[in-house]
């Protein structure tokens, strides 16, 4: 069966939703399509929260940061889904890292402010901080299981098709302006193509499209339970001053939040190992939760280190930690989205349909290959 549609958006997770969103906007005709079942959890984009956190200092991400802001308020209103939880974010560790995102967040008009150590603590009983932290009051978290669902009705209400435990088999480039999709009941022929495949992003172009190397982990989680049901808990961001490790992870970024109805979620940041993201095991890796323990118990009085339910979930990163926002002829690319991406969702699916009409991502998140 040959089907006609303007777009096929591949990947249904939520820069993929996102997209699909902001192409129906456009009133194109879309169809997405999604290897797994709906509120699967084999990605990057399950699971209840996410930080929303501004602190920046490239000028790229703050403006992306902002406007997705606003166009998440957007969707909350369209939808009436509360998405963001804006109970505010608190950074610290290096010092001088923490001075430049402050005057860059300046800059973008970005409200912020440094406390004492002893400060943060009498606010924050539950966390124990050594150095000033930078505290971002319009910064906190978004509802991510919500957000999935809003993109996902929006676009719906715009007649954007989803299609799930519909696998691409093949993507033929045809021409300038004609792709061919192939799924097992079907052939789309669309004049563009949207990928934001996550971890089966290299599986499925690499040998059509010359990308940046993406390399895929498993990264482990936790939600760990609270000592008192009366502390307060922002967001967070730790990045610790370097020194002699205790292990390997001990200076890696530590990144968590509030999840309501779970714990508290701390994580290692893009610490996990290389993985096939169809090879996983989902066995909490022995080192690196051990590793965590030991920080919780160093960093988090408010923190219970003996009652933890560990997550897994992977990371799809390019060595530089930035995104790729690029097309290869009819071709959209969205990927390396892991450990940092979520907040952007709605200004990234806007960045993506506009590719596919020809209008350039800026230029931070361009290929590096392209001249």
């Amino acid at each position: 069966m040959s089907i006609k549609t303007d777009v096929v958006v591949i990947g249904a997770g939520a820069m993929g939703s996102a997209a699909a969103l902001a192409v129906a906007r456009s009133g194109k005709s879309v169809a997405v399509l999604e290897q797994f079942p709906e509120g699967h959890s084999l990605g990057a984009s399950h699971g209840t929260t996410r930080n929303f956190n501004t602190a920046y200092q490239q000028p790229e991400y703050l403006r992306l940061v902002s406007e997705a802001r606003l166009l998440w308020d957007e969707l909350a209103e369209e939808t009436g889904v509360q998405l963001l939880d804006l109970v505010g974010l608190v950074n610290h560790g290096h010092e001088v890292a923490l001075e430049n995102t402050r005057q860059a967040q300046q800059e973008a008009g970005i409200s912020s402010s440094f406390l004492s150590p002893q400060a943060a603590m009498e606010r924050w009983a539950g966390m124990r901080f050594r150095s000033r932290v930078l505290y971002v009051p319009e910064a906190g978290r978004i509802r991510a299981a919500n957000a999935l669902t809003a993109l996902k009705s929006a676009a719906q209400n715009r007649e954007a098709q989803f299609l799930y435990k519909t696998t691409v088999r093949n993507l033929a480039v045809l021409g300038d302006d004609l792709v061919a999709v192939s799924t097992d009941s079907a052939e789309y022929r669309t004049t563009r193509v949207i990928v934001t495949a996550g971890a089966w992003t290299q599986k499925l172009i690499g040998g059509i499209v010359q990308l940046p190397r993406l390399v895929v982990t498993q990264e482990q989680p936790a939600h760990f339970q609270t000592v008192s049901d009366g502390l307060e808990w922002p967001s967070f961001n730790h990045n610790p001053e370097p020194g002699v490790p205790e292990d390997d992870f001990w200076y890696s970024p530590i990144y968590g939040m509030l999840t309501p109805g779970e714990g508290i979620k701390v994580g290692w940041h893009g610490v996990g190992p290389v993985v096939d993201p169809d090879a996983r095991d989902f066995t909490a890796e022995t080192r690196q939760m051990d590793a965590l323990l030991r920080y919780v118990r160093e960093w988090f009085p408010g923190l219970d280190a003996e009652r933890f339910d560990p997550i897994s979930c992977t990371y799809t990163s390019t060595e530089s930690g930035d995104f790729i926002l690029d097309r290869f002829g009819p071709v959209v690319v969205g990927a390396g989205f892991s450990g940092h991406g979520f907040k952007f969702t709605p200004a990234i699916g806007r960045i993506l349909a506009d590719l596919a009409d020809g209008i350039a991502a800026p230029k931070l998140f361009q290929a590096p290959h392209r001249s």
